[in-house]
C-alpha cells in the first residue's frame, strides 16, 4: 500500500513539473504566458496613461470634460452680500418754550390765530392757572398830590405802613392788600380803631383764570412759524419752560 501511495505521488509530480515547463504544449496542457505582450494586449487605453515627476501629478494629470470647471462654478454655494450700513438718524433738537401769562381775552384771541396758522395743533397747548381775588384797604381817591401827601404825613405820625394803591385807584395809597374780603375788612375795623377816617375797602382784582402757551417740543421751523403770531401774542414773551 505504502508503495503504491509514493508511486502515485512520484507520477503527479511528474505530471506538474512536465505542465509547468511546457512539454505538454502540443497537446493543449500548458500554463498561461506571462510576457509583457501579452500583458499589453489586457490593458484599457493605453494612450491616456503618461509618466510623470514626482510632484507634478497635480499639474500633469489627465484632462477632465469641457464642463468640469462650469460644474463646480456652479456647484459653489453663493456668498451672501454684506448688508448695507445703515444711516444714523439723529433726532433733531427740540426747545420747551412757555408765554406769559394772560388774561381770558388775549388768550381767546391767540388760540384763533394759532388754529389758522401751519403750526400743528399737537404742537401747542394752553396752561390755565387760577388766580384768586385780591381786596385792598383804600384810601383815595384823593384830588391831588398835595392832598395825598397831607394824609401820608398823618400816617407816619401814627406808624402805620402804606403804599402806593397803583393802577386805577390813583391818586390813592393801599393800608393792606389781601386775599379775602372777610380778612380786609377785619384790618379796616382796626384802622378805624386807631382813629383813620375815609378808609374803606376794595376789591383790586377778581378771580379769574390766566393762561400761558405752551410748546414742550418746538423744533427751529415751528419757531419761525411762531415768529409771525408776535401780533397775537400781544408782546407776551415766549421764555423756557419753567
Amino acid at each position: 500500500m505504502l508503495r503504491f501511495a509514493l508511486l502515485v505521488l512520484l507520477l503527479a509530480n511528474a505530471g506538474y513539473l512536465a505542465w509547468s515547463q511546457g512539454w505538454m504544449a502540443t497537446l493543449g496542457w500548458a500554463p498561461e504566458e506571462q510576457a509583457e505582450p501579452y500583458r499589453l494586449k489586457q490593458q484599457v487605453r493605453p494612450e491616456v496613461l503618461s509618466i510623470v515627476q514626482p510632484g507634478t501629478a497635480a499639474t500633469t494629470a489627465a484632462p477632465t470634460p469641457a464642463s468640469a470647471p462650469a460644474a463646480s462654478v456652479a456647484a459653489a454655494p453663493a456668498q451672501p452680500m454684506p448688508p448695507e450700513p445703515l444711516e444714523e438718524i439723529i433726532p433733531e433738537a427740540t426747545v420747551c418754550l412757555q408765554s406769559e401769562n394772560m388774561n381770558e381775552a388775549q388768550y381767546r384771541k391767540l388760540q384763533e390765530a394759532l388754529r389758522s396758522s401751519d403750526l400743528p395743533s399737537s404742537s401747542w397747548e394752553f396752561v390755565p392757572t387760577q388766580v384768586t381775588g385780591r381786596w385792598m384797604v383804600y384810601l383815595g381817591k384823593f384830588a391831588n398830590e398835595m392832598a395825598m401827601e397831607k394824609r401820608r404825613a398823618e400816617l407816619r405820625a401814627r406808624k402805620i405802613a402804606y403804599d402806593r394803591a397803583g393802577g386805577n385807584l390813583e391818586p390813592g395809597l393801599s393800608l393792606g392788600r389781601f386775599s379775602s374780603e372777610e380778612a380786609a375788612t377785619r384790618e379796616l375795623g382796626h384802622m378805624l380803631n386807631q382813629g383813620i377816617r375815609g378808609a374803606r375797602v376794595v376789591q383790586e382784582r377778581a378771580p379769574q383764570t390766566l393762561y400761558a402757551l405752551r410748546m414742550s417740543e418746538s423744533t427751529a421751523a415751528q419757531r419761525t412759524l411762531l415768529q409771525g403770531l408776535e401780533p397775537a401774542l400781544e408782546g407776551k414773551r415766549m421764555q423756557p419752560c419753567p
